[in-house]
């Protein structure tokens, strides 16, 4: 599983705009309970924070990033990430939500 998780800044501490990163959890198949999901990383099972991109075998089945670039120079990609809930998307980027 790839995809990204749902950060909960510490009490009195501002949610960090751009600051989420790209996580990889597990996904089993237990007979009598279905696709079960957990995040060793963290020590969970995934839940509705966990946002799912891509499920594959590995991480390499499922990389968020990933292409060819033809061409001469230097490249230097820029990513930020924000997952917010979406009661706190106006208040944070100034903006309604685009759908």
């Amino acid at each position: 599983m790839s995809g990204y998780l749902l950060t909960i800044p510490p009490p009195g501490s501002p949610r960090l705009v751009g600051a989420d990163a790209s996580h990889a959890w597990i996904a089993v198949w237990c007979p009598n309970a279905g696709w079960v999901e957990f995040d060793p990383t963290n020590g969970v099972q995934a839940g509705i924070g966990h946002i799912t991109l891509g499920w594959g075998r590995d991480f390499g089945d499922v990389t968020p990033l990933r292409g060819v670039i033809v061409g001469g120079g230097e490249h230097a990609p820029s990513i930020e990430v924000s997952v917010v809930p979406e009661a706190d998307y106006a208040a944070l980027f100034g903006a309604t939500r685009r759908a």
